[in-house]
């Protein structure tokens, strides 16, 4: 048995930024009576409009760089991460049986979990949230069992001996938290152009229905609202999971010597041998209103599935 810290930090991590953000003050004060008559109110998307004050003076564009450059994203090596976990293991062997039990409690946090994501370049820590591979808990079982079938013969001679001696069962057992639900919002209502925007998240009892069949989603879409315009949200990126893992894979195996270098080996296997649901992520982009939109899971992981092989060594 063991037990054991482990811990990383991770410094200089690439990832995406806007080089050219819009300014979302100069963009509020370019609306209503500040403009010119005829003129459209500078609003979401609009970064590389020109403007024209009621006082004559013409903006070119809300984007620190003007109109001469328009959204041009780049990569930086600026984001960070933090992981802990408590790592236990369990070993054992013997004749008849041996198994190894791992289990992992873990906590992963970034700004960037790939090179994709778009991190805030006005406040870097609007995005801190948790890594998109983070699992909380995570248990892994693997064990292969000797069948005592060449007990019941050890009476007998020839064939029958033959035949039931050798078959072993193996498997793998997982059970573990799901992937976290990444929160997104693409209308721009930061009037920022910086593709980070974030809706406003109000603290509640968050996962309501557990069970995607029902055709309800699986967390509260009521507590994500749109943020007031040129605002970033208050929600985090990622800041709780989605469905887990409950995952078994089971093979029957028997070795048939014909001689010291060569072998037939039988395998019967089936993957999530108790065909357990196994659901996918639900959707996170807040525009994405509706039944089968944000906070619905419509997709889920293979079904039950069986094969027979033989395979020949030499």
């Amino acid at each position: 048995m063991s037990l054991n810290y482990v811990g990383n930090l991770g410094r200089k991590l690439i990832t995406q930024e806007e080089a050219n953000p819009g300014d979302a003050a100069l963009c509020l004060s370019l609306r209503g009576s500040a403009l010119a008559e005829g003129q459209t109110d500078c609003g979401p998307g609009l970064e590389t409009s020109q403007y024209i004050k009621a006082n004559g003076t013409v903006v070119n564009g809300t984007r620190v760089l003007g109109l001469a450059f328009a959204s041009n994203p780049y990569m930086r090596t600026v984001a960070a991460s933090n992981y802990n976990s408590m790592q236990a293991t369990l070993q054992h062997s013997s004749k008849r049986y041996d198994f190894l039990l791992g289990y992992t409690f873990a906590r992963s946090f970034d700004n960037a979990s790939a090179q994709s994501d778009k991190t805030n370049v006005l406040n870097r820590q609007l995005s801190w949230g948790l890594s998109n591979f983070d699992v909380t808990h995570n248990f892994v079982g693997s064990y292969t069992v000797q069948l005592p079938f060449d007990l019941l013969t050890s009476s007998q001679q020839g064939v029958a001996v033959y035949i039931a001696k050798g078959w072993s069962v193996s498997g793998v057992t997982t059970l573990a938290t799901g992937l976290p639900v990444t929160i997104s919002e693409n209308d721009d209502q930061s009037l920022t152009g910086t593709g980070a925007d974030l809706p406003d998240y109000t603290p509640d009892h968050l996962i309501i229905n557990k069970n995607p069949r029902s055709g309800l989603p699986y967390f509260n879409t009521d507590l994500f609202t749109q943020e007031p315009l040129g605002q970033f949200g208050t929600s985090r990126r990622r800041f709780f999971h989605g469905p887990g893992l409950n995952n078994t894979n089971l093979a029957l195996l028997r070795k048939f010597d014909i001689n010291e270098q060569v072998y037939v080996q039988f395998r019967a296997e089936a993957f999530n041998v108790f065909n357990h649901a196994q659901f996918k992520t639900p959707a996170g982009l807040w525009n994405n209103q509706g039944v089968g939109g944000f906070g619905y899971v419509t997709a889920a992981n293979d079904p039950r599935i069986m094969q027979v092989a033989l395979k020949l060594y030499f």
